[in-house]
């Protein structure tokens, strides 16, 4: 077999990806691009594997959530701390309820492309080319905004440069230090309707107040005022990719530079397609979204092609069917997997299977069905002896109505209040942590019943 490059991707089969009109100005770029630093290193990413392998065993759970699509326009200090924020509350409840460590995975600093359901799209007479992220054209509905510009790549390359500085800072300065998140979180629980989770923020704060009584503080322990933060997103447009992607000297391996981890999305993950053969060439652990079409004979496939060696961490199944629907699926992934002896971290995605059009004529997800989809998810793998390794969310941090329902009952009617989002729905802050809470009771009866099977 010959030896992997970066462009073999360039002779398989391509979708979702534009056709650039000006071949010497994508050249440019992709020139410019490749002389850059890269965003992430190759320990990082094997750092990321090595939590993901733990995921995988039931020894650590995945968090992986941010932007459905990080935009120019919208890019903040604020906005990208508030997100930060939001995964380290929900993280820390998610370590209670699990009592295992937390892989921390935003949706960040490179999520710019979006697959889309059309090429094109249609307002009045008018029909042009879809919308596919900030990094590859504008949201604006005008002949001049849809044209593929490659010089966008420039611009998504320094806002994913500045987001992972900042990122970094909060990481190790002192921001995220564990008796500060948790005072957020009981901020949460003061509302009449988050009464319910009080309890566990509760029983959270005896735990911290014991580890102070016995000396381990933030004052005397530097885990608990830093935490490790890993950075993703779907590997769309692979010129980017490409250009980015370094040899690392350690290995000898390539590496994708563009984030610690990267996925292929449901639209793209044809075994013998592009997306595919870019993303086996890397060392970098890989997500495949794997929604109702998924066949058992893909599957096989795509394990071998996607995860050779069978590498621990390697390769994360994100599983996306909508509510109601989880049951019909996903066995007969789980027992695919079983039947090939493959390590994979089996993760929910409830977020893209439950999208619908609200009464007031926007696209919406109700929280209902989002819960509904991960107790499905959790359910199934009770059924079938396998460990839920964790859970895929579009949100932010900001105040937003874009998803329906949670404690503060955003109803059809508020959706038109802040609903920000360039492509699709995101729960916002008080509706992720919601959802943290509800995952942190599903993973802590999981756990009850394992340790009394095992009594």
């Amino acid at each position: 077999m010959t030896e992997w490059q970066k462009t073999d991707w360039r002779s398989k089969p391509r979708v979702q990806m534009p056709d650039y009109t000006d071949a010497a100005a994508l050249g440019a770029v992709e020139a410019q691009l490749s002389k850059y630093p890269p965003l992430v290193f190759a320990g990082e990413a094997r750092k990321l594997k090595s939590a993901l392998g733990q995921a995988a065993r039931g020894e650590a759970f995945l968090l992986q959530g941010g932007d459905c699509a990080e935009s120019f326009s919208a890019f903040s200090a604020d906005a990208i701390r508030d997100t930060f924020k939001v995964m380290l509350q929900m993280a820390m409840v998610l370590t209670y309820g699990a009592k295992v460590p937390v892989v921390k995975v935003g949706r960040m600093a490179g999520q710019f492309a979006k697959p889309r359901s059309a090429p094109t799209e249609m307002q009045g007479d008018l029909e042009l080319p879809s919308y596919r992220g900030d990094i590859i054209n504008e949201l604006d509905f005008t002949e001049a905004a849809r044209i593929p510009d490659p010089a966008k790549m420039l611009q998504a390359y320094t806002q994913a440069a500045a987001t992972l500085n900042l990122l970094r800072a909060f990481s190790t300065g002192g921001y995220a230090d564990v008796h500060q998140v948790h005072q957020w979180t009981l901020g949460f629980t003061e509302g009449e309707k988050a009464a319910k989770y009080r309890d566990m923020a509760s029983r959270i704060s005896d735990t911290l107040d014991f580890m102070k009584a016995a000396g381990v503080d933030s004052d005397r322990a530097h885990t608990l005022q830093t935490v490790d933060f890993y950075t993703s997103h779907e590997a769309l447009l692979l010129e980017y990719e490409e250009a980015l992607t370094r040899l690392d000297s350690t290995s000898g391996k390539w590496l994708a530079g563009s984030g610690h981890m990267i996925w292929i999305g449901d639209r793209t993950r044809q075994p013998d397609g592009a997306h595919v053969e870019y993303a086996r060439g890397v060392l970098n652990p890989i997500g495949l979204k794997c929604g109702p079409s998924m066949t058992p004979e893909d599957l096989k496939v795509l394990l071998a092609k996607l995860n050779p060696d069978n590498e621990a961490g390697r390769l994360t199944l994100i599983a996306r069917f909508g509510a109601g629907n989880v049951a019909e699926h996903l066995p007969r992934l789980i027992r695919t997997v079983q039947e090939q002896g493959a390590n994979v971290v089996w993760v929910c995605d409830p977020m893209h299977g439950n999208t619908i059009k609200s009464s007031s004529g926007y696209k919406t997800r109700p929280f209902d069905a989002v819960l509904r989809e991960v107790q499905e998810f959790f359910a199934v793998h009770r059924a079938e002896g396998t460990i839920p390794g964790g859970v895929h969310f579009e949100m932010t941090g900001q105040d937003v109505t874009e998803c329906t329902g949670g404690v503060r009952a955003v109803s059809d009617e508020d959706l038109s209040a802040r609903y920000h989002t360039a492509c699709d729905p995101r729960l916002n802050a008080s509706q992720s942590l919601e959802l943290a809470f509800l995952v942190a009771e599903e993973l802590s009866s999981m756990r009850d019943a394992r340790a009394a099977h095992v009594g």
